[in-house]
């Protein structure tokens, strides 16, 4: 995408303060842009692209574009659509949780053309005055405004003090970078117009606001890390290809523009099923390769519309007098969920639905749990 119209339209939901304005200045000067992720997990999801791609669309048009790693903000914990404060995290954690981050990136981005910093390096060596200084600028009052402060407190529930810094912290980025433009998702507008004001006030310049769409997950709510709905960019193509399978009809228009450069006119043209193996192929093929696609595409439809096993399923080694009812526990996390499944047909030995909790599993026997799920018995 080299066009600075379709940039600024494209998977774009608002623009602040003014869209017309951006594109004049973009085309007067090669401006600074960035996109903060604070690495609160080891793994970034679908989700997660959407901006990345927004930020590579701009250096792809030459802008200065930056990707930041919240080592900063993450040890105050981002309190955005939480009902709840995170769990504080520990440097060790962070260091873990950024090792495969820029490899997982790597796969949308091109780190020759987009640079990595990280907010820590400014942020921990801020002083006592330094934060009463950046504090200053900005209104207690405007803080707990925050629809889910609101909320908390409506609730009885608890704000903790040092969430509301956490907006502070953000904005300093732009501050600190002195940058032009600010990319993130709707739930972070919020932050980045407290970043837009913090940087009037101390730096007396302009900042412009991008937010992208948030995406739905395989349940149709908000993909989130804490929700269990992620398709991450390390699934594996099997699974990549099984998740967006499993989704609703209904989410396959927004996976198609939000994820993928195919053309809408296309999508008219096919019936729901094939559209979303198109997807689901054209998604594998972005994040693995063709020829992965390929594989698993046929592999989902020998199995789910052919009705046969995989070739490949994993064996697991138990004892010879074991339950249903136990091993599917031990596979799915607890004996209620074991139960549930059973009681709904959503287990099969063999080919054969089995609901009787107690029956005995065979030596080499393929059981099938849920509609994704395939394991071989092995006695020990």
């Amino acid at each position: 995408m080299s066009n600075i119209d379709e940039v600024l339209t494209k998977n774009v939901t608002q623009i602040l303060p003014d869209k017309e304005a951006l594109k004049v200045l973009m085309d007067s000067k090669k401006i600074r842009v960035y996109l903060g992720v604070d690495p609160t997990g080891t793994k970034l999801h679908l989700g997660h692209t959407i901006p990345i791609r927004k930020l590579q669309e701009f250096a792809d048009l030459e802008h200065e574009a930056i990707l930041v790693f919240g080592t900063g903000t993450v040890l105050t914990g981002d309190p955005s659509q939480r009902q709840e404060a995170r769990k504080k995290i520990t440097q060790k954690e962070i260091d873990e949780n950024i090792k495969s981050w820029k490899s997982q990136a790597s796969k949308i981005i091109d780190f020759n053309k987009v640079k990595i910093r990280k907010n820590g390096d400014w942020l921990l060596k801020l002083t006592v005055p330094e934060i009463i200084n950046i504090a200053s600028n900005i209104s207690a009052i405007q803080l707990f405004k925050r629809e889910m402060f609101r909320e908390r407190t409506k609730r009885g529930d608890t704000v903790w003090t040092h969430e509301t810094l956490y907006p502070l912290f953000q904005a300093y980025d732009s501050v600190a970078m002195d940058v032009d433009l600010e990319i993130g998702g709707t739930d972070q507008m919020f932050n980045m117009l407290i970043g837009r004001e913090l940087q009037k006030k101390m730096a007396d310049r302009e900042k412009f606001v991008l937010t992208t769409p948030l995406i739905s997950g395989t349940d149709g709510q908000p993909m989130s890390k804490s929700s269990g709905n992620c398709i991450w960019l390390d699934d594996t193509p099997k699974d990549m290809f099984g998740k967006i399978m499993s989704m609703a009809d209904t989410q396959i228009e927004e996976y198609w523009q939000m994820l993928t450069e195919l053309s809408k006119e296309e999508l008219k043209k096919l019936k729901p099923i094939d559209a979303k193996k198109k997807l689901a192929a054209e998604i594998v093929k972005i994040f693995h390769s063709e020829a992965e696609a390929k594989t698993a595409r046929e592999e989902f439809e020998r199995v789910f519309q052919k009705g046969k096993s995989p070739e490949d399923i994993p064996k697991i080694k138990i004892g010879d007098n074991i339950s249903i009812v136990d091993f599917i526990s031990t596979q799915v996390g607890s004996k209620s969920e074991a139960k549930r499944l059973l009681d709904q047909g959503a287990i099969e030995v063999d080919s054969i639905s089995v609901k009787e909790a107690q029956s005995k599993l065979k030596n080499n026997s393929t059981v099938r749990i849920g509609k994704k799920k395939f394991v071989r018995i092995v006695f020990k």
